[in-house]
This record gives structure tokens, sequence and C-alpha cells, in this order.
């Protein structure tokens, strides 16, 4: 296995239980915030501008197989490159190879628009494939830039379809599992993500865990099958945005997601890795009262460049 993955491996052992290998595939946070990033653009007085820590890229996760080397990505955000580079920086990877494959949840724009760095005026890869579900290729299809990076033969659409998994190899199973949120372009899909050993319910966007009941899909069940769950924290509580009604905000608040969760065991709390945060959600900042009430009530949040083994 390469010096480099067994070393973020190992230094994150501690996701992982003493049971698991070291060559495990793993998964490793490539990025936190909402589609826009940290700092937000035109807001001009946020310390991230001048302080490394509280600057965060768009959501992603990286997965990567030790055995063959093969990785791939979840998400291709606007924070694509130095995310690739992370990602491969860990794997130990120092050429160019492109990623093995792309998988999308959904055409909002922190999702996909990093598949731009794909074509020709960047770097001008030859078909790597991009997971997607049948309205998302649809729309890469059927409008520009994106079909050039289909005609060009940049990328190969790779169809997905909901509650059927996809093999990775011998090792991994990627299940696209269909969630409520704001559809104008494609639907939204959650990932559930298998390895030999261990799973990860990655879920960036979702309008509200009623809604998803309303599907008929509880929250509590899939956390059930997982061992880890990315979910949805775009935005802390109400009243974050000064002068505007959140209510009905299509996102859960993470104070939502703690008091649907109150009573479950802390072993499931304990799953919840909360990620997809806004520029406003002050659950971002180390230390402040928002993150210390998710971390004593058992919760976690994200952060860039954890990992966790499968």
């Amino acid at each position: 296995m390469r010096v480099a993955a067994a070393f973020f491996i190992l230094a994150c052992f501690f996701l992982a239980g003493s049971d698991v290998p070291v060559d495990a595939p793993w998964l490793m946070v490539l990025g936190t915030a909402q589609d826009g990033g940290v700092p937000q653009a035109g807001s001009h007085t946020h310390p991230g501008w001048n302080r490394p820590d509280r600057r965060h890229l768009a959501t992603s996760l990286g997965l990567v197989d030790p055995e063959t080397g093969a990785r791939w990505m979840f998400e291709a955000t606007p924070d694509f490159r130095p995310q690739w580079h992370a990602l491969d920086t860990a794997a130990g990877l120092r050429d160019r190879d492109m990623p093995d494959g792309i998988f999308l949840t959904h055409a909002h724009m922190g999702h996909y628009t990093g598949l731009l760095f794909l074509g020709h005026e960047s770097v001008g890869a030859q078909g790597v494939p991009v997971y997607a579900m049948s309205l998302m290729a649809a729309f890469l299809r059927a409008n520009g830039p994106w079909n050039q990076l289909v005609d060009l033969g940049n990328i190969t659409l790779k169809p997905l379809a909901a509650d059927s998994a996809i093999a990775l190899g011998g090792r991994i199973r990627v299940t696209p599992l269909r969630v409520p949120h704001r559809q104008e372009f494609s639907e939204v899909v959650a990932y559930r993500i298998e390895g030999p050993t261990r799973s990860v319910l990655f879920l960036p966007d979702i309008d509200s865990w009623a809604d998803w009941d309303a599907a008929g899909t509880r929250l509590e069940d899939v956390l059930a099958g997982v061992d880890v769950a990315f979910v949805d924290a775009t935005f802390f509580a109400d009243g974050e945005i000064p002068g505007r009604d959140m209510s009905g905000f299509p996102h859960p608040f993470i104070t939502h997601t703690m008091a649907r969760l109150a009573d479950a065991s802390a072993a499931t709390r304990a799953k919840i890795r909360f990620i997809h945060l806004n520029h406003t959600n002050p659950a971002l900042v180390v230390g402040s009262p928002e993150r210390r009430a998710i971390e004593e009530a058992g919760f976690g949040v994200a952060e860039r460049g954890e990992i966790v083994t499968l």
C-alpha cells in the first residue's frame, strides 16, 4: 500500500475500529461547505480570506481502494482542482492519472460544475466515467457546455438507478438513494457506500426528514444500515440569516436533526457527521457555542481531510 495512504488511514484509525485492516478501502472528506464555499463570494470581511483555518471547500468525498490504486470522487465541485490534488496526494499519486469515476448527486452548482476541469480548456480528459441518474445524465447531454464534455469524449456517462448497487471492483458497492430536494434540472440522490466491513451514507442535500418519511424512507432506518453518515447541515437554526424567514428553507436545520435523534442511542448519534454547511453556519467555527452543542449531544461535524475506512 502506498505510504501516504497508509499514513492517512492510521492517523484517522479511531474512526475505523481496531478490527478494520489497514489495506481496507477508505473515504476522505474533500470539502464540507455548501455549494458556494467559505468565504462566500462578495463577503469581503469574512476572516477566511486571511485565515486558512476559516476557509472551507464545497462538499465532496474521495474514495480509494489501496489494493488497486483506484479512486473515485463524489461530486465535481467548483473546488475540483484542490480536491482532486488532495485525494491523489493522500493516495500517494504524483502523476496526472484521471479519477476512476465521479458520482454526482444532482444538478446544483456545488455538485457538478467542476466537471469543466476535465474539458479541453483544462486537462483534456478522455473517458472519465461519470455516474449519474437518468435526468442528471440527460441534462449533461442536452446543455452546453456540459454536452461538449460528452461529445468530445472527456467524460463517459454511466447510468444509475435508485436502490440499485454499482460494484467498484470486488470490494466496494455504491447505491443511489432518491431524496426529496429542489429538482429544477435533475433528480437528487444520496449514496450508500459499502466496503468489506463498513458502510457510509453520503447525503449532502435534502428538503426535510418529514418529506423523506412521506416518500417511504425514514432516516432512522437508513442510519441503522450504515456505520457513518454524512448528512445535510446547511443551516444550524432559524434566525441564522438576519431579516429572513427561514422556516421554508429546503434543508433540515442541524437543530431539527438533533431533535429528531435526541432519543436515539449514543451509538446512532455518533454516526452523524454534519456536512454541507452554509457560510453563515456558526457550527463551522471550532469551539463556537453551536459546535459545542452538537458535540455535547453526541453528534459530529465533518472536517476536511478526515478519513473513514470501509
